[in-house]
């Protein structure tokens, strides 16, 4: 086994965004994809291009196509046209064994042993069974769940039980890894500690893709991300682009409420009691400081603060969609 997987990987230290790959080589590439189901366009057209290496987010509401777009992606649906490659390959069932899939839908059998359920995972994925489960005992171990490597999955609790199908996607050394709605489910804690393991996974080279309908997810983790509504994808991207489609916005607090120095403000400007609120000019702020300066505004506060991926997703994929979500701060209720 590899230095990297014994790697503690579920108490990884959190550092912000992984580093973006520096090549430009991409372990996935879709274009057109469309599927439908009995009439219905469940996606119309999406186009995807992962970097190797990247942490990449398929952020949207519930019923949106993402879970549809990853199965075509991994071969376990085809699509109805379109072209797709992941690992270099045309057919997603010649790279399975380089890929780790967590679908939304979790199960282990529940009369097999944890060690020997995540042995059988990594079985499915061409690792030698006897491999498989020397490797489990020691991720056990290196998560703290060594003392139930002998239970049955259904004498484990559902959190232990999550993890343990988190571990079997991971012992056979993935070089991409696909998880579908992996913070569903889980506590505050739980989240946590996926949140440093997919850093950590990215640390060590792996691509990491993964859908949500939670904005905070994929703002913390996120390199890149595909913005996907109605089975269509209206942007994707790096997130700083994203949050670039809307100006920064301004606070600005002053003393006086009125004078010479109001025809510097934009015309959109919105007045709340001392503050006022308006997206940052073009320009920038200086000439309006000066104007504010010379005016005896009598400036108190002024903060300029950059857009969040929430408003950048309402501004592309509208207010309906947005609601769609749910709760964005948090784990919205299924």
């Amino acid at each position: 086994m590899r230095h990297a997987m014994k790697m503690d990987l579920g108490d990884w230290q959190a550092g912000g965004n992984a580093a973006s790959p520096a090549s430009g080589a991409l372990a996935i590439e879709a274009h057109g994809l469309v599927k439908r189901f009995e009439g219905f366009t469940a996606v119309d057209g999406v186009d995807l291009a992962v970097p190797e290496g990247a942490i990449y987010g398929i952020l949207g509401p519930n019923g949106a196509g993402k879970t549809t777009t990853l199965r075509m992606l991994l071969g376990i649906i085809e699509p109805d046209s379109g072209y797709r490659r992941i690992l270099g390959a045309e057919r997603p069932h010649d790279v399975a064994h380089a890929i780790g899939y967590l679908p939304e839908e979790r199960g282990l059998y529940p009369a097999m042993k944890a060690y020997e359920a995540i042995a059988f995972v990594g079985a499915l994925r061409g690792l030698p069974l006897s491999e498989g489960r020397r490797r489990a005992r020691l991720l056990l171990e290196e998560h703290g769940l060594a003392y139930a490597g002998d239970r049955q999955i259904r004498q484990l609790s559902k959190g232990m039980a999550q993890q343990v199908q988190l571990l079997g996607t991971l012992v056979h050394e993935p070089r991409l890894v696909i998880f579908d709605e992996p913070f569903s489910g889980l506590d505050a804690l739980n989240q946590g500690k996926l949140e440093r393991t997919i850093r950590a996974l990215a640390e060590r080279g792996t691509t990491v893709i993964f859908s949500t309908h939670v904005i905070a997810h994929a703002e913390r983790l996120c390199d890149e991300v595909a913005i996907i509504a109605g089975g269509k994808v209206p942007f994707a991207g790096p997130v700083d682009v994203a949050r670039d489609r809307i100006a920064p916005q301004v606070r600005l607090e002053t003393r006086e409420p009125d004078g010479p120095w109001r025809a510097a403000m934009p015309a959109d400007a919105r007045r709340d009691g001392r503050f006022w609120h308006f997206a940052l000019p073009a320009s920038g702020i200086e000439a309006m400081l000066r104007a504010l300066i010379e005016g005896n505004a009598g400036i108190l506060s002024l903060s300029i603060e950059r857009a969040g991926l929430h408003d950048a997703f309402v501004a592309i994929a509208g207010e309906a969609a947005a609601a769609a979500l749910g709760d964005s701060g948090g784990e919205a209720s299924r």
